[in-house]
């Protein structure tokens, strides 16, 4: 959100930033899982993806619009503090091609569902914060969402659609996505914080390791057959590359937006609308049906995120009430100042008591 000295968004900028995060994202899914129908070649359709956006970079740097490619050569000290977002990176782009792969667009959203509860105990065991009550009942109600759509779809008589490989892949992508906030976090601290250059850092890397992993995959004969048949095939991917590059490469930018220039709860609820949307347009594009417990699986989950985005903004709004009410007390003389003596016994006296 905003600070107190910014001027709050106009609500068609709030409108246009959402409309261009809810495009770009339901264009992401649909491009890849139409691409990944016609061919036999994930690694290398993400390897592709990852040079687009690549060279996309450079022509904002050639041009000197919004980018400019960072000073800093890639030495091994820069490598090193980067690699753990790198490697986690390709690991995550990779699981949720192949969770797309092997689930309906439809589905797509409830096999990764647990990417909120993950997120939540992660954060949890790293930073030793205990979340509230009711922080549990969100996240339990997402999870339930989840637990109810996957049941629901593997059951006997179930969607034949859905494999248990994609479900897999759909929670070690929920773990992974989850995880990425972390390292994300302490990679800005390798470029000085810059975005931008953490996000060039992360595609030229990212590109260069799928090089090798596309061979030990085994999918380099299917890349030549691809290229050597043509036909249909290779139109969709050429097309499906281009399209899912850019919007690759945009939703990137649509997200930092959305999240810099509406509130958090915005965010949340334009991304539970493109849940929805992204489920609608499955039906109509792909012909994916949606049963009573898709249909009340996403619910659950969206109900559960948007009850845990609004929970999180009411504790924010409450620590700044609370630290703005310390601050006008401490300028009007209200408090007396305590001796640091004090303040180490006290602290002291905690630490015993945990």
């Amino acid at each position: 959100m905003a600070g107190h000295n910014e001027k709050p968004a106009s609500r068609f900028t709030v409108f246009a930033t959402v409309t261009f995060y809810l495009v770009a994202a339901i264009a992401m899914v649909m491009a890849n899982k139409w691409v990944l129908n016609k061919t036999d070649v994930p690694l290398f359709f993400l390897f592709t993806q990852l040079v687009i956006a690549v060279v996309l970079f450079a022509c904002l740097h050639v041009s000197g619009f919004l980018f400019r490619m960072p000073d800093k050569p890639m030495d091994m000290a820069l490598l090193k503090g980067l690699l753990p977002m790198v490697v986690l990176g390709v690991i995550n782009l990779n699981l949720n091609n192949f969770t797309l792969k092997y689930v309906d667009a439809s589905f797509y959203q409830v096999a990764r569902g647990l990417v909120l509860p993950f997120t939540v105990i992660l954060s949890s065991m790293m930073l030793h914060h205990r979340p509230s009550l009711l922080i549990i009942v969100a996240i339990c109600i997402v999870t339930g969402g989840f637990l109810l759509g996957v049941a629901m779809d593997l059951a006997p008589g179930g969607m034949s659609t859905t494999t248990p490989i994609g479900v897999i892949c759909g929670v070690l992508s929920s773990v992974t996505t989850a995880l990425q906030a972390v390292v994300i976090k302490q990679a800005l601290g390798v470029v000085g914080g810059n975005a931008m250059d953490l996000s060039w850092y992360n595609n030229v890397l990212c590109a260069i390791i799928m090089l090798p992993c596309i061979v030990l995959a085994g999918e380099v004969p299917n890349v030549m057959k691809l290229f050597n048949e043509g036909g249909p095939a290779l139109n969709t991917f050429i097309y499906g590359s281009a399209i899912t590059g850019v919007f690759g490469f945009l939703i990137g930018i649509a997200g930092f937006l959305s999240i810099k220039i509406t509130s958090p709860i915005t965010h949340m609820v334009s991304s539970a609308v493109r849940g929805v949307v992204q489920s609608l347009v499955a039906v109509w594009f792909f012909g994916d049906i949606i049963t009573t417990g898709r249909g009340s699986s996403i619910a659950l989950i969206l109900i559960g995120s948007i009850y845990y985005t609004w929970l999180k903004n009411e504790e924010q709004v409450a620590k700044e009430r609370a630290a703005a009410g310390s601050a006008s007390k401490l300028e009007s003389g209200g408090y007396e100042r305590i001796p640091m003596k004090d303040v180490d016994a006290d602290i002291r006296k905690a630490e015993a008591t945990q």
